[in-house]
């Protein structure tokens, strides 16, 4: 059993409240998941010869005391490139004028001992391992700005509790998942992707399908194409919640196992896995409120 909660703000002046309306939504979910938290937030995309990397410096004392500067300077160095980082904690997002590839590869060689949790032109990812409201008073969730997030609360049912396998996760660039519910052929769709090329961070089950359904974009599908050709791949019960650089979308698995409601009005969509964390929001009584079909695309765009 986790939380889902997803919202996306059609008015760009309410942009600015984005953490402080989604806040009590995540904190909402603890009930359903107490072992770790995390929260993919997309903001107005960088320049185009620039790229956000969300980077984890490990847990604990060590983690936090992370010497983010001196790394600045050594990815400045070592890509020869002009970089800025914000930094909280043993979170940070670096902004670099070269590509995430390079980028990649250069930390993988030089400094494994950070981890990139995400990549792109608009997201920031912030995850951890703890209660949901510990975690968003640690990295300052309800100070966050953008125009719409994806957020997540874990109860560990089937894979260890740290933050590789604490949701959102991320694959490709400008897209995360999170998943309620479980699936039972996470191997056989292992067995197809690594072949390709594709590598895996942990032993999680929504690992399998957040890459399966970047892979499949990334072969040329369009996101609903590679949700309907999950439809016939995914075993097992699932609700996902996605986002990408500029939409939101939600489907359920065809028995409809794991709970979700909408809630739209013309000013913000909001998703989660249960009413009592959509309660709080403005004009919530005059909302169109439902609950997503089984095997149904649903998708919205900012």
């Amino acid at each position: 059993m986790c939380g889902i909660v997803g919202l996306l703000l059609k008015k760009p002046a309410w942009r600015p409240r984005l953490g402080q309306l989604m806040l009590p939504m995540l904190v909402g979910m603890t009930g359903r998941g107490k072992d770790s938290a995390g929260m993919a937030v997309f903001t107005e995309p960088v320049q185009d010869d620039r790229h956000k990397l969300s980077l984890y410096s490990g847990a604990g004392a060590l983690g936090a005391a992370y010497d983010w500067d001196g790394m600045l300077a050594q990815v400045r160095s070592g890509c020869d490139a002009q970089a800025a980082i914000a930094v909280k904690g043993n979170h940070a997002v670096l902004t670099i004028a070269a590509p995430v590839a390079v980028v990649r590869a250069w930390l993988k060689k030089n400094l494994s001992a950070v981890q990139v949790l995400s990549s792109g032109s608009a997201i920031d990812l912030y995850k951890d391992v703890g209660m949901p409201a510990d975690i968003a008073a640690r990295y300052h969730f309800s100070a966050l700005e953008g125009t719409h997030l994806v957020g997540h609360t874990r109860m560990a049912t089937e894979s260890a509790v740290t933050v590789e396998n604490a949701h959102p996760y991320t694959a490709g660039q400008d897209w995360c998942l999170v998943h309620n519910g479980s699936l039972s052929n996470t191997y056989q769709l292992r067995r197809q992707l690594e072949p390709l090329g594709i590598e895996f961070d942990g032993d999680c089950d929504t690992e399998a399908a957040c890459r399966y359904l970047e892979w499949r974009m990334r072969e040329g599908d369009e996101l609903e194409d590679a949700l309907q050709k999950g439809f016939e791949v995914f075993d097992g019960f699932y609700t996902f919640l996605m986002g990408t650089r500029d939409k939101l979308a939600l489907v359920r698995d065809p028995f409809a196992c794991k709970p979700a409601i909408v809630a739209e009005t013309d000013d913000y969509v909001a998703i989660a896995s249960e009413f009592r964390s959509l309660a709080h929001l403005p004009d919530i009584k005059h909302a169109h409120l439902f609950e997503p079909k089984p095997e149904h695309i649903y998708s919205w765009s900012i």
